[in-house]
């Protein structure tokens, strides 16, 4: 971990966002919006925030939420509205105040991912919804990854495990809904174009196999019963019932026996 946090990540960051300019980049982003999309159009609610790389790859914009906001890492000349600058692992947000929170790549791309995953569990309400999206390591593109040698593009993420994510958000008090893997396609720029990527739509015909290029986990925030405060209950108070002993007495506070009657 002491490494990692040495890793220039928000240049890794500005790299992956610009990699999505590329046919291989438009098709991957083509098929998350396209999944959110179709999971979670019919969630409302007052507030949705995506935290991301960039403000600049929206998500799950067919929502119906009255307050959209998205966060940038980096600050730059006329800022949009409803964009706000701040860390991914420190949100400028009360807690309890999001309904929907849209973690896209965040983790991947973050020197502190399980503290990106408390801060988004902080800000989300009770019964809200989170939907983290990352790099599969148990992949071709994890294998991509490991092989090479450089680190501009996706492969400068730290591509987290789907069970490790999962954990984590157990944790957290989450309770996972759907969790899956998807994108099939080779990672390499050629199987980005129109016409190729054979290999990878046969893949696809699989499914089941947990091997696809980016996993999304929809999880919900359990919301935790208050336990209700103990009454105290006077000695002054207690009823005392001839025969049955005492009702409602506080602990330590024993029935008299009538073999023992008080001096």
């Amino acid at each position: 971990m002491k490494n990692a946090q040495n890793v220039d990540y928000s240049s890794r960051s500005e790299s992956f966002e610009n990699w999505f300019q590329t046919p291989l980049g438009r098709r991957l982003l083509a098929d998350q919006r396209a999944f959110l999309e179709q999971r979670l159009n019919r969630l409302t609610g007052a507030r949705q925030l995506q935290v991301g790389i960039s403000h600049r790859l929206p998500l799950a914009n067919g929502t119906d939420f009255s307050q959209k906001i998205m966060t940038t890492p980096s600050c730059f000349a006329n800022i949009p509205d409803g964009v706000v600058v701040c860390d991914a692992d420190e949100l400028p947000f009360p807690g309890d105040s999001i309904d929907l929170v849209v973690l896209h790549h965040t983790a991947d791309f973050s020197p502190y991912p399980h503290q990106v995953l408390r801060e988004a569990a902080r800000v989300l309400r009770g019964d809200g919804m989170i939907a983290l999206i990352g790099f599969n390591p148990i992949s071709l593109w994890g294998m991509r990854r490991l092989i090479s040698r450089h680190n501009g593009g996706p492969w400068g993420g730290r591509f987290l495990s789907r069970g490790r994510m999962e954990d984590w958000l157990h944790l957290l008090d989450f309770q996972v809904e759907t969790s899956l893997t998807r994108f099939y396609r080779l990672p390499f720029q050629r199987s980005g174009r129109k016409g190729t990527g054979v290999l990878g739509e046969r893949l696809s015909g699989y499914r089941f196999l947990p091997v696809g290029a980016y996993y999304c986990i929809l999880a919900k925030k359990r919301v935790c019963a208050r336990i209700p405060r103990r009454h105290v209950w006077r000695q002054s108070s207690v009823l005392g019932l001839s025969g049955t002993g005492t009702v409602g007495a506080a602990r330590g506070c024993s029935p008299q026996s009538r073999d023992h009657p008080e001096k």
